[in-house]
């Protein structure tokens, strides 16, 4: 089964829903298989070249939405960090330093419903000192409309990063304070604005297989540049901190599953990637991945660069220039 999916993957045909399900339960003894034959997709598809992204807090806590898994939320306990949107320079060190590192995208990053129009003119003097420094911007700004997004295109911006984070059915479970739809508004602004997307989501919320294939498709018909994939961290303080973290290998059949689903597509691992995978980390690629987030994430610590490059310079694979 395993290998005719791959044959229709790699003959430019889509995987049903009804097949992304039979992938989804190979069984144990075949889950290298499954690894193996995302690996031979990602070499079709996406060559052997790797994009690495890194990112900013640049605005942290206090958030009023009530997303069950973040500790940026003023309906969590967390002890998180709290504070306003630092300036030009903090970013502008982070960014040189990423650059350094071997990024080639530096993405700001910003806790609550949306930026204010005054933080968007802020934001917009990063965006055009992070492009001087010959780096790719990207923003994570919440739900944004057209025009803001146009204001910050002019500016410099590269891509826009908007998560679905889960399927339409199970979103209600992870968030009451701001909806799917509202969601695919935003996305569907950033296409209309012409940036590209980044768009994906997190697993380890109590989610079904089901769930992450519809999502997944969804992904599919959505039609993103990059999806980023995050795998829970239970933080204590926040609704889902007492949740069992995902295994290794489930998350690696994911990664396999999301590069069945979406075979051209940037798979980039992102959050809780060591947490997760631990000592499996070396299998990213091999399960189909050609993309990272490395150095820290937004409330938790990451890889250094270095490690994340001498780890792709072992696969044989070459990191995005």
């Amino acid at each position: 089964m395993i290998g005719r999916l791959e044959r229709k993957v790699l003959s430019g045909g889509e995987v049903s829903r009804e097949e992304a399900i039979s992938l989804s339960s190979v069984p144990a003894e075949d889950v290298f298989d499954l690894f193996s034959a995302a690996n031979r997709i990602r070499g079709r598809f996406r060559g052997k070249v790797i994009d690495i992204c890194a990112i900013i807090n640049a605005k942290s806590g206090g958030c009023p939405e009530d997303c069950s898994y973040c500790a940026q939320s003023s309906r969590s306990s967390s002890d998180t960090p709290v504070f306003p949107l630092i300036g030009k320079g903090q970013v502008l060190e982070k960014a040189a330093e990423a650059k350094h590192g071997g990024a080639r995208r530096f993405c700001i990053v910003t806790s609550g419903r949306k930026v204010s129009d005054a933080e968007i003119r802020q934001i917009a003097d990063m965006i055009s000192g992070v492009r001087a420094l010959g780096l790719l911007p990207c923003a994570t700004l919440g739900l944004l409309g057209k025009d803001e997004l146009l204001f910050l295109k002019d500016s410099g911006l590269e891509r826009f990063h908007h998560n679905i984070e889960t399927s339409e059915r199970y979103f209600p479970e992870i968030c009451t304070t701001h909806t799917y739809s509202d969601k695919l508004k935003t996305i569907a602004a950033v296409t209309s604005a012409g940036l590209s997307l980044c768009s994906g989501g997190i697993f380890g919320l109590g989610e079904t297989w089901q769930d992450r294939i519809d999502m997944g498709i969804a992904l599919r018909e959505i039609g993103p540049d990059s999806v980023p994939l995050n795998f829970l961290i239970p933080i204590s303080g926040t609704r889902l901190g007492s949740i069992a973290r995902l295994g290794p290998f489930e998350a690696l059949r994911i990664v396999s599953l999301f590069r069945f689903l979406l075979p051209d597509k940037e798979i980039r691992i992102c959050g809780g990637r060591m947490q997760t995978l631990g000592e499996f980390n070396s299998f990213i690629f091999f399960a189909g991945a050609d993309g990272l987030l490395s150095g820290n994430y937004l409330t938790t610590t990451g890889r250094s660069f270095e490690d994340d490059a001498s780890l792709i310079a072992k696969y044989g694979l070459e990191i995005a220039g």
